[in-house]
């Protein structure tokens, strides 16, 4: 039986030795290929992979949408189920939430006496608010700045932008789906995690600048939009109380 020269069984203890370090497979230690089983968006370049989750967005005919979203000072918590002749789901802003439902043109918003409220407003007339659907009428002034939380394009469209340079940062993984996560200048700008399994779509964004967090899941799943009872709707006329 020839001897092995004890150079070689340590240099192969060595060599065994640095491979059992490399965790993510990169050099010649593994031949595992990390875009296996993915849609090989981990093989593009950042300002690709951010055209292709945008493009995977506008066209799914609908999504939820979940987190906190920042703007002129005010924070809003969303849980919107969204698609494209509308959406119904919940905000919460300044201690108060309320539920909205858009059906088409049709608009309506629940919320408590609380909400309709603002001091002066009769109390027997609020609290016949309370806990029901009223119609907003769309040449009130609340009906475009509520309509836009339900507005799919709108709503897409405003947040799925990172200011600055694009570059990749790593895998990783969301509600455990694969992601390759791309920032706007280094993450100030905002980052965005992309499937890597099946289409491309876009799962979580940081917005730059703390302007908030949101998660995104059941891309393309449709749902029904039923329009409240007759019992649960107060028409309130061609103009909301203000609160």
């Amino acid at each position: 039986m020839t001897a092995i020269p004890q150079g070689r069984t340590r240099r192969a203890a060595l060599l065994s030795a640095l491979c059992a370090l490399v965790v993510t497979g990169l050099t010649g230690c593994s031949s595992e290929d990390p875009d296996a089983g993915t849609n090989g968006l981990g093989k593009l370049p950042a300002d690709q992979i951010q055209r292709k989750t945008v493009g995977a967005a506008e066209s799914a005919d609908a999504v939820r949408l979940a987190g906190n979203v920042v703007t002129s000072g005010r924070t809003y918590t969303l849980d919107m189920r969204l698609k494209a002749d509308g959406g119904v789901g919940s905000v919460t802003a300044e201690g108060a939430t309320f539920r909205l439902l858009r059906i088409d043109e049709q608009l309506f918003l629940m919320a408590d006496a609380d909400f309709w409220s603002n001091g002066d407003a009769d109390a027997a007339a609020t609290a016949k608010l309370d806990g029901k659907y009223v119609k907003v009428p769309e040449g009130d002034p609340s009906y475009k700045k509520f309509s836009g939380f339900t507005d799919l394009d709108v709503l897409l469209e405003g947040l799925l932008t990172l200011h600055g340079k694009v570059e990749t940062d790593g895998r990783h993984e969301q509600s455990g789906t694969r992601t390759i996560r791309i920032t706007g200048d280094g993450g100030s700008g905002g980052t965005l995690d992309v499937s890597l399994e099946g289409t491309p779509y876009p799962l979580r964004l940081v917005r730059g600048g703390g302007a908030g967090t949101l998660t995104f899941s059941s891309w393309g799943e449709n749902f029904t939009l039923e329009e409240p009872k007759k019992d649960e709707t107060v028409d309130y006329g061609k103009q909301l109380p203000t609160s």
